[in-house]
């Protein structure tokens, strides 16, 4: 259960990242309506991955989902556009990834 949990996380945020980025190099560095519509696919994309998570309390899917995107986007902008980040950065990722254990996959009662 843990394990597809993860793997829908990667998946989302690969969707929701890309396509913030795709849009991102539309509309700021002039690449054209393609690329925007591509990332306006990929985000509406996103929104369907998110139910597919075995929880169904939708604020804890969302927040949780904030803390992967956070390290996530740190991560993309590595590979993507050559940013490095410093060890602030690294330790805030770290910090809102140990938030996404807490909120998720903590023992509840029921």
């Amino acid at each position: 259960m843990i394990a597809r949990s993860v793997g829908l996380f990667v998946v989302a945020a690969l969707l929701e990242i890309g396509g913030a980025w795709l849009v991102w190099q539309g509309v700021r560095e002039n690449r054209g309506w393609i690329w925007i519509g591509a990332g306006v696919i990929a985000l509406g994309a996103y929104g369907f991955v998110a139910t597919l998570q075995p929880d169904a309390h939708f604020g804890r899917i969302l927040a949780a989902y904030g803390g992967v995107f956070v390290a996530g986007s740190l991560a993309w902008g590595m590979v993507a556009d050559g940013y490095r980040p410093d060890r602030y950065d690294v330790v805030g990722a770290l910090v809102c990834l140990a938030g996404v254990a807490v909120i998720m996959y903590a023992p509840r009662p029921g």
